[in-house]
């Protein structure tokens, strides 16, 4: 049977969502409008180098025949089709739950688009619970934008920063030395608890460093706290089955811990790609290595940073070939992604989008898949591939 690697290029889609309208997303098209701007050479307006995108190896495995952006000048060698999401929301957890198998059929809570934004009793339980000195912020907003507006009054003050976005979710910054990691770690436990009757997907750990606005960045000790998924999913079949299952980047923190055997980190999307590679020294037939490249969606989608998304398309095209060059016989490794980030729209939210889903290994003949009208089907496939218990809510394209 093999081996599986399931990677997700967090944020890639590539168009086309038929419920895009529900979700005011019409026209959105991650993949489509970077390759847009590259081709015309938009250097003025989006910092890309005139020229074509250079993915000679996401080409080979069919992302532009999936995409409709090739039209059969280009072998080839993988199989190759999109998927479209059920799932009631477009956010990170809903996406993976999805591929693994269960979509989120249920809806989430949110918070309004006010100022303040959260309840204010919700913030005095959490303060209160934590002996904070108090909260900034307030209210939606992106991340790296208000840290660099709050973050010296943080770090001044000692009170951590609360924002918020269209996805369910509380993210709170905080300095990692000047506030403290661990008790950083340790607010956002509590808070973790007090939203759990308002039904919010995740309360996230945004620690930063720096001495200044100019200098202030997030690191890559991010945490989140997720509700778990609401049934089994393949990582918790693949586990009751005896199998490892490796977490690279935050594929621990989205499934809450919950069928996983080891989670592995890494600072950016090569150190990533490196833990991948290094997870598939330490699997055999029957494991199941699952990665997450949050580059594309934190640095570059809700940056709405054309150039920077199209560079680390760039960048993760190049690495591929050394992933190819480890599967083994019998061995299924599949790209796809949670959701979209169009870095060409406003605001700074994810994008209801279809996404690729491009199959490869020394044993998958090349061709076409179609659309699959759920992520759920990624997650049965490799059930299949692995010969897992089916799940109930999709059907494997194997």
């Amino acid at each position: 049977m093999g081996r599986a690697i399931l990677m997700v290029m967090d944020s890639f889609g590539v168009g086309g969502a038929r419920d895009a309208e529900a979700f005011g997303d019409v026209g959105a098209d991650t993949f489509g409008h970077i390759l847009a701007a590259a081709e015309a050479g938009n250097a003025d307006r989006t910092g890309l180098r005139a020229g074509p995108l250079a993915l000679p190896n996401l080409r080979r495995l069919g992302l532009y025949r999936a995409t409709g952006h090739d039209h059969g000048e280009a072998p080839v060698t993988g199989r190759y089709g999109t998927a479209g999401e059920t799932s009631r929301g477009k956010d990170t957890p809903s996406g993976h739950w999805e591929i693994a198998g269960v979509p989120v059929l249920f809806d989430w809570g949110y918070f309004p688009r006010t100022i303040p934004a959260f309840p204010a009793s919700l913030i005095q339980q959490i303060v209160d619970d934590s002996a904070i000195p108090g909260i900034l912020g307030d209210r939606h907003a992106s991340g790296t934008e208000i840290i660099e507006e709050l973050g010296e009054e943080s770090v001044a003050s000692g009170r951590p920063i609360f924002y918020t976005s269209t996805d369910s979710v509380l993210q709170i910054a905080a300095h990692e030395t000047h506030f403290g990691l661990e008790r950083l770690y340790e607010l956002c436990a509590i808070a973790r608890r007090h939203v759990d009757p308002l039904n919010i997907g995740r309360v996230i750990a945004r620690p930063f460093i720096g001495e200044d606005a100019a200098s202030f960045r997030r690191t890559a000790n991010r945490r989140d706290y997720s509700v778990p998924p609401p049934e089994p999913t393949l990582l918790d079949r693949a586990v009751a089955a005896g199998r490892k299952v490796i977490a690279i980047g935050k594929i621990g923190d989205i499934f809450a811990g919950q069928g996983i055997s080891e989670v592995r980190k890494g600072d950016g999307n090569d150190a990533l790609f490196d833990a991948m590679l290094g997870a598939l020294d330490d699997v055999a037939d029957g494991d199941l290595v699952f990665a997450n490249f949050v580059d594309f969606d934190m640095l570059h989608g809700h940056r709405r940073d054309v150039a920077g998304y199209a560079a680390a398309l760039e960048a993760f095209d190049a690495l591929l070939p050394e992933l190819e060059a480890r599967l083994q016989p019998g061995d299924l490794a599949i790209i796809t992604a949670d959701h979209g980030c169009d870095p060409t729209c406003t605001g700074s939210d994810h994008t209801r989008e279809n996404v690729p889903l491009l199959v490869f290994g020394p044993d998958v003949a090349p061709g076409p898949l179609g659309h699959r009208d759920t992520f759920a089907d990624i997650g049965e496939s490799v059930a299949a591939h692995l010969k897992l218990p089916a799940g109930r809510h999709g059907t494997s394209f194997l």
